[in-house]
């Protein structure tokens, strides 16, 4: 094994010493705890082999924690599941172009009480994070493997009801594909 291709935290086998974790990594050394004795080896002198899981991905060999790692990176951005404050292009070209730069405004019963104001794309952002987590929910309660299918068809009226409240804000989006429908 190369040493480039180690990792600090890396579960490692040796032909001699067994299974062992990279502690440290030199330029064409590691060291490896096995079984509570600290060793110095050369990876590709010593045999070593990796431990855990080990892919090779377009002739770049990579290791799977971080092709995982890597590949719920792009899953995250593809779901549109990032982080409170980013709303990713896709999601506004969703919005039906006349809301572009809108803005929402709650007038509050109590005149003495300020009204409030929310752009009109922050808004349609978080119904449509809505919209994509009870997709996610739907898929997670449809693979559950405990779940009875008595349990799974209670589970979805919930969701399907979900949904037809959310048909409210249907005349946001500019295309009838990412709308919310009612399911029967």
């Amino acid at each position: 094994m190369k040493t480039e291709n180690l990792h600090i935290g890396m579960n490692v086998t040796h032909p001699h010493y067994g299974v062992g974790t990279v502690r440290a990594i030199a330029e064409k050394s590691a060291d490896i705890l096995f079984a509570d004795v600290m060793r110095t080896v050369s990876p590709e002198e010593s045999h070593l082999e990796p431990a855990e899981p080990y892919a090779v991905v377009n002739g770049l060999e990579i290791s799977l924690t971080q092709l995982i790692e890597q590949t719920v990176h792009a899953l995250v951005s593809d779901l549109k599941l990032e982080k409170e404050g980013h709303i990713p292009a896709s999601i506004v070209e969703e919005l039906g172009s006349r809301w572009h730069n809108g803005r929402l405004v709650l007038h509050p019963a109590d005149p003495s009480n300020q009204p409030k104001e929310v752009p009109l794309d922050t808004f349609f952002h978080k119904i449509v994070m809505v919209r994509n987590n009870l997709r996610v929910l739907e898929q997670k309660i449809n693979s559950h493997e405990k779940l009875t299918d008595a349990e799974k068809v209670e589970f979805q009226q919930y969701i399907s009801r979900c949904y037809g409240s959310m048909t409210t804000f249907n005349l946001l989006f500019a295309g009838r594909e990412g709308q919310f429908t009612p399911k029967s």
